[in-house]
């Protein structure tokens, strides 16, 4: 990644959906590294999904926290709640973490993330064919796959452009 000071990146944050369980039938962790401009346009950096152990999930958010010099990790609370936030800071104490709930539907979340895609405001730095895939064969009520890396992208760009914080921040400038 690039030094903080050098990044064409006014924020950076890792979207994660973690799987409750590990083994070869059992969900993957989601993932997503994604930037945010001047030009307000989010940037996928790196899909880092996969599935993992609780401990290499960890160890993968926390050293992706510090090579892309993270501002946050956004994590999905519903499943493990605060013992995600306890286990991250096993890795790291000082890790800014947003635990976030998910209270609406996957369809319902999604959607202005798919907006800013239709508006060109959302692009990935390289192809992410797993990533992309879940992207364009998510299907809401019909796909029984859970679409990790999708969910763990719905996070990221949220907390980076539809959050309070972007338009408090950015709207104002």
């Amino acid at each position: 990644g690039l030094p903080a000071e050098d990044s064409p990146f006014i924020r950076v944050v890792i979207g994660v959906d973690p799987a409750t369980t590990y083994g070869p039938k059992s969900d993957e962790t989601g993932i997503i590294v994604a930037g945010l401009t001047a030009q307000k346009k989010v940037y996928v950096l790196a899909d880092l999904s996969g599935r993992y152990k609780p401990s290499e999930w960890a160890e993968k958010i926390v050293s992706a926290y510090k090579t892309y010099a993270a501002d946050r990790v956004v994590v999905e609370t519903n499943q493990g709640g605060s013992m995600i936030e306890q286990l991250l800071r096993q890795y790291d104490a000082n890790i800014s973490f947003r635990g976030v709930c998910a209270r609406r539907g996957k369809h319902a979340r999604a959607e202005p993330v798919v907006a800013l895609y239709e508006q060109g405001r959302v692009l990935h730095q390289k192809p992410f064919e797993a990533l992309e895939d879940q992207l364009c064969g998510y299907v809401p009520g019909e796909t029984s796959a859970s679409p990790d890396r999708l969910d763990a992208l719905v996070w990221a760009a949220t907390d980076l452009v539809i959050s309070p914080w972007f338009q408090q921040r950015v709207w104002s400038v």
